[in-house]
Order: structure tokens, then sequence, then C-alpha cells
């Protein structure tokens, strides 16, 4: 027997991710503590009524600014029923977006990482909010969502098991999960 048969076969890119470019971060990261620190920044902007546009372009992170080629632009707006011209989503809306992103993206590296193939990956995320908070019609009403739930369907090359790990892992790295999960403290300064 040759050593080359002995050896694991070496990890390679999969369902789209460099899955070596995603290892060498994470050693590199490991062996870099401070490399870990990011800062990422959104701009909003009013535009009328409740139509209103956020840009994203540049963060700190990997030690340094950096910068994109292009701003990302997120427009949001409320329904017509919630006297808004329904131009974008809702900012709840896009929290569930978020959520279901962030829970996606991470299911796509781990899967590529264990060497899984993917076939499908599918997350809805739903949340029930109660207008009274918001409309400050009752101050026992808290302003946003009171549950909000995720489905992953996933499907691929490995076990039911196997898959229902990879979509476990997932949230257990989430970051917007992390967040919504045990809070974040926000401060907000008037200019």
């Amino acid at each position: 027997m040759t050593t080359a048969i002995l050896e694991k076969p070496a990890k390679q890119a999969m369902n789209g991710v460099d899955v070596p470019t995603l290892l060498g971060t994470i050693g590199f990261v490991g062996e870099n503590p401070a490399a870990a620190e990011f800062q990422f920044r959104a701009r909003g902007e009013w535009v009328d009524g409740t139509f209103s546009r956020a840009t994203v372009n540049g963060y700190f992170g990997a030690g340094g600014e950096q910068g994109r080629d292009t701003d990302f632009v997120v427009e949001a707006d409320h329904p017509a029923v919630l006297c808004g011209g329904d131009r974008g989503m809702t900012p709840p809306e896009m929290l569930l977006s978020a959520l279901a992103a962030c829970i996606t993206a991470g299911i796509g590296n781990i899967a590529s990482a264990r060497q899984i193939r993917l076939t499908s990956v599918r997350t809805s995320v739903e949340g029930d909010i109660n207008l009274l908070g918001m409309l400050g019609l009752n101050d026992q009403v808290r302003n946003g969502y009171g549950a909000i739930r995720a489905r992953v369907e996933i499907a691929g090359d490995a076990s039911a098991e196997k898959l229902a790990q990879v979509v476990e892992q997932s949230v257990a790295r989430s970051a917007v999960f992390d967040m919504l999960k045990n809070g974040t403290a926000v401060s907000v300064e008037v200019a």
C-alpha cells in the first residue's frame, strides 16, 4: 500500500464554497485573534413618507479598513395598510430575511467543509408582531416580534442525521440568531 491511499482526501471546493480558503481563514484567525475583530456599518437615509434607503459599503475587518467595489442598497417601506407606499420590505421583514440568509449561508459553509454536497436548502422564517406596541396604543405590548420561527428544508448526499447536524451547527454559529436570542446592546445618538 502506498501512503497516498492511507492519507485523508484533501478538502476541495464544494457547493460554491472555496473550502481550502475557508479552512485557511479559520486557521489564520485561530492563530491571530485580533484578525477576528470586525465592525460592519450601514447608513440609512429617509426619502419620503415611510420610504428609506440603507447603503452598505466599507467595514473594518482582518486588521484594517476594507471597501467593496459597489454599494449595496436596501430600500424599506411600509405596506399601504400601514400608511406606506409598499416600495420595499418593512424593517421587521429585513430582520427575518437576515436570519434566513445567515442560517442558509452557514449551512453552505459547514456542509462544504464537511464535504457534503447539497442539492437544496430552503430556509423560511416567520415572526409574530402586535402593532399595539409600535403604534403606542398599549405600553404592555412590545414593539418587536413576540416570537420568531425558522424552518430549514435541506437535501444533499448525506444522511438525514448528518444534514440535521449541519443545520444545528449553522444555527449555533449564526451571528443573527445569536443577536436575536441573546440580545445586543444598542445605543442611539441624536446629532
